[in-house]
C-alpha cells in the first residue's frame, strides 16, 4: 500500500499546479460583507471543484441571505461514514486589497490577502483527494461545506453546518494552523452589550434630580471584568463604551460591548448567571443586557483525542512532530464539537498573519499538510 511518504513525494510532484490553483483562489476576492464578490468567488469554487474532484452526488446550495451563501458537496467512498470537511471562503479582507497586495512568491512563503485564513487550506483539501485518487488509494466518501459568513460568527451557515455534520465519522477544519499545531480544543465565545439608562439633569445645577447611565455602566464593568478567570480560562472584556450626550449633561444612556471567551460549559453558565445578576444600583437606572453566544465551546474530548493521536502517528511517518493546543478564537468546528462529532481544527496552513498585512503560508508546510490529510482521510475511511 502506498504510504504517506510516497503521497508527499506526489504532492511535491505536483507543488506547481497546487500554487497555480493557489494563486487564481487567491486573486478572487471575497469579503464578508459584500454579497456580490462572494457569489461570484462560490460560482469560480464550484465549477473548480467540480473539475478537480468530479461530479458530487449530492448538492445543496442554501441562500444565506445578506450574508455568502453555503454550498455542500457529497462524494461518494470508501466507509460507512462521510468525514466532514469544513471551509470557509469568506476573508476580513476589503474589495480591492489585491491591487495593492497580489499573490507572491518568494522562496518558500506565498503571501496574498486570505491566503492563510483560509484559502490555502481548502486548496489542501481538494489536492489531498487527487491525491488518494493518483496513488489508487480509495477515496473516502466525503461532505464538504463552504460558507461564507465565518468571519462574521457563521449566522446564516450554523444550522447547515451542524445539519451536514448528522452521521459523519469525523470532522477535519482546514483553518489556519497555530504556528504549524493542530487546534484540539477552542473556546468558547459570547457576544454581548449591556445598555444602561439614567435620568438627565444639569450637572451643575440640579445634579442631585440625575442619574448617571455611565455611573451605571462603569459599575456594570468592573462587576463584568470581575467575572474573568485565567486560572479557568475565562476572560471578559468590555472593548467598547458610549454615552453621555455633553459634558455637562448627566448621561441619560450609555452601553458597553462584550467579548466573552470560556474554555467550558459550566464556565459559560457561570459566566450567563453574573450576566442576569447585574442590577442598578440607583432606582431611578436600569441596566438591561443582550447578546447571546456565538459560538459553543470545542472541548478536547477522548474522541478528539484520539483523532489526533491518528494524525499525530501519520505525520511521525513523514518525519513530522504534529503538535496540538488550544486557543482562545473559535471557528465553525465548536459548532460539530458541541454535538459530540470527533472534530480536528487548524488543519490548514502553516504560516502566521491572520487579518493582518503579513499573512503568508509556507509553500512546503502546502505540500506537507497536502499529503497529511490525504493519509488522515484515506485511514479514516478504510479503518
Amino acid at each position: 500500500m502506498t504510504g504517506i511518504r510516497e503521497l508527499h513525494e506526489w504532492v511535491q510532484d505536483h507543488r506547481d499546479e497546487l500554487l497555480a490553483d493557489l494563486a487564481t483562489y487567491v486573486g478572487i476576492e471575497t469579503p464578508s460583507d459584500d454579497k456580490e464578490s462572494l457569489d461570484h468567488g462560490l460560482s469560480w469554487l464550484d465549477g473548480w471543484l467540480r473539475d478537480r474532484l468530479g461530479e458530487p452526488a449530492n448538492t445543496r446550495h442554501v441562500d444565506g441571505g445578506p450574508h455568502g451563501d453555503i454550498k455542500v458537496y457529497d462524494h461518494p467512498g470508501s466507509g460507512e461514514q462521510p468525514i466532514l470537511l469544513l471551509c470557509h471562503y469568506d476573508t476580513v479582507w476589503p474589495l480591492g486589497t489585491l491591487a495593492g497586495w497580489p499573490f507572491t512568491v518568494d522562496g518558500d512563503r506565498a503571501t496574498g490577502p486570505g491566503i492563510f485564513d483560509m484559502k490555502s487550506g481548502l486548496v489542501h483539501a481538494v489536492w489531498a483527494l487527487r491525491a488518494l485518487d493518483a496513488a489508487g488509494l480509495p477515496r473516502p466518501a466525503v461532505r464538504l461545506v463552504l460558507n461564507g459568513d465565518e468571519e462574521l460568527g457563521s449566522p446564516a451557515s450554523r444550522p447547515v453546518i451542524e445539519e451536514a455534520a448528522a452521521g459523519t465519522r469525523a470532522t477535519l477544519v482546514f483553518e489556519a494552523s497555530a504556528d504549524g499545531a493542530v487546534k484540539t480544543a477552542r473556546k468558547g465565545v459570547g457576544l454581548f452589550q449591556v445598555h444602561t439608562t439614567g435620568v438627565e439633569a444639569h450637572a451643575g445645577l440640579d445634579p442631585a434630580k440625575g442619574a448617571s447611565a455611565i455611573d451605571e455602566l462603569a459599575r456594570a464593568i468592573l462587576a463584568l471584568h470581575a467575572l474573568s478567570d485565567r486560572d479557568a480560562g475565562t476572560t471578559v472584556n468590555v472593548g467598547v463604551i458610549s454615552g453621555g450626550s455633553r459634558q455637562n449633561v448627566i448621561a441619560g444612556a450609555a452601553s458597553g460591548e462584550i467579548d466573552v471567551r470560556v474554555s467550558s460549559a459550566d464556565e459559560a453558565d457561570r459566566i450567563d448567571a453574573g450576566l442576569a445578576s447585574l442590577t442598578a444600583h440607583d432606582p431611578r437606572s436600569t441596566v438591561r443586557v443582550e447578546g447571546g453566544w456565538n459560538r459553543p465551546v470545542m472541548e478536547r474530548s477522548e474522541a478528539i483525542i484520539e483523532l489526533y493521536g491518528l494524525a499525530r502517528d501519520l505525520a511521525a511517518e513523514l518525519g513530522v512532530t504534529l503538535r496540538e493546543t488550544s486557543v482562545g478564537g473559535a471557528s465553525d468546528g465548536n459548532f460539530v464539537a458541541a454535538l459530540g462529532y470527533p472534530v480536528l481544527d487548524g488543519f490548514g496552513a502553516i504560516g502566521d498573519g491572520a487579518h493582518a498585512r503579513h499573512e503568508h503560508i509556507s509553500v512546503t508546510g502546502m505540500l506537507e499538510r497536502t499529503a497529511l490529510a490525504a493519509a488522515v482521510l484515506h485511514r479514516l475511511g478504510t479503518s
